[in-house]
């Protein structure tokens, strides 16, 4: 998938407000390294290093287009860095002190198999952070899989689409650092947003949620398949006298690794 970092933005002050609620719960005072895992286009990572100075930051992501974007628009800060990644690969190291991954552990496969080895991975004392989206049931989702699965495109697009198996619930996310011997907090918030414009949402999904779709389609294709879609939207999602209101469901984690046992 090809990633579009300025329609990945468009709606910043709405798709970062969950990092901040993230981040706020880790009280780590001076780490020595921080790992961004799907950093993105790097301006939420860059808080993370204006907030730990004297931490080395790393931001991992693997599109590259993301990290052009990381590159430039936080050239000149210290102690921030970036590189290009599976982080399905990664495996903290011996100085990793926080792992942070907002929004972007639903793009990896079975990463309920990964985190139990991050988590047994991380020294005692270390943190672990992250938020995944807990909407694959809502309107926007939902449609888009009846119209992908639908007669017209379900050949074209079988298996492109993940829904069952994308992310688990609060509970067993928790129930994974607790096994781990971590200290956790698991919840969900669901933001209640105003987005404006005649096509709101269709707008929203083109950053995140459709681009599996648009990368499998091409031309006139992708272009008629988004234009059945932008209909059942306006039908779920009216606008109103304030703008459309969008639902924005989200499920959080974050752990501190306790003390090694004694054996």
């Amino acid at each position: 998938m090809k990633w579009d970092p300025t329609k990945y933005s468009q709606f910043g002050n709405f798709r970062d407000r969950p990092f901040f609620d993230l981040t706020a719960r880790v009280t780590a005072a001076s780490p020595r390294q921080v790992v961004d895992l799907g950093c993105g286009p790097g301006n939420l990572t860059a808080t993370l290093a204006e907030r730990w100075p004297d931490a080395d930051v790393l931001g991992l992501d693997s599109s590259t287009s993301m990290l052009e974007r990381a590159a430039v628009a936080t050239e000149g800060l210290p102690g921030l860095r970036f590189a290009e990644a599976d982080i399905a690969q990664w495996m903290p190291g011996e100085a990793t002190d926080i792992v942070v991954s907002n929004a972007a552990l639903q793009w990896v496969p079975h990463h309920r198999q990964l985190l139990p080895r991050w988590l047994a991975g991380l020294k005692p004392g270390a943190w672990i952070a992250f938020q995944v989206p807990g909407n694959f049931s809502a309107p926007s989702h939902a449609l888009m899989r009846e119209l992908a699965d639908s007669p017209r495109w379900a050949e074209r697009l079988a298996g492109v689409l993940r829904h069952d198996d994308a992310v688990a619930e609060p509970g067993e996310y928790l129930e994974m650092m607790l096994d781990a011997g971590y200290t956790a907090d698991a919840w969900e918030t669901t933001y209640q947003q105003v987005l404006h414009g005649d096509q709101a949402v269709l707008e929203w999904v083109r950053g995140t949620a459709l681009v599996p779709v648009m990368a499998a389609l091409k031309g006139t294709e992708a272009a008629e398949f988004e234009a059945d879609y932008a209909q059942l939207l306006l039908a779920a999602y009216p606008q109103g006298r304030h703008g459309t209101v969008f639902p924005f469901r989200r499920i959080f984690a974050v752990g501190q690794k306790g003390p090694k046992a004694d054996t």
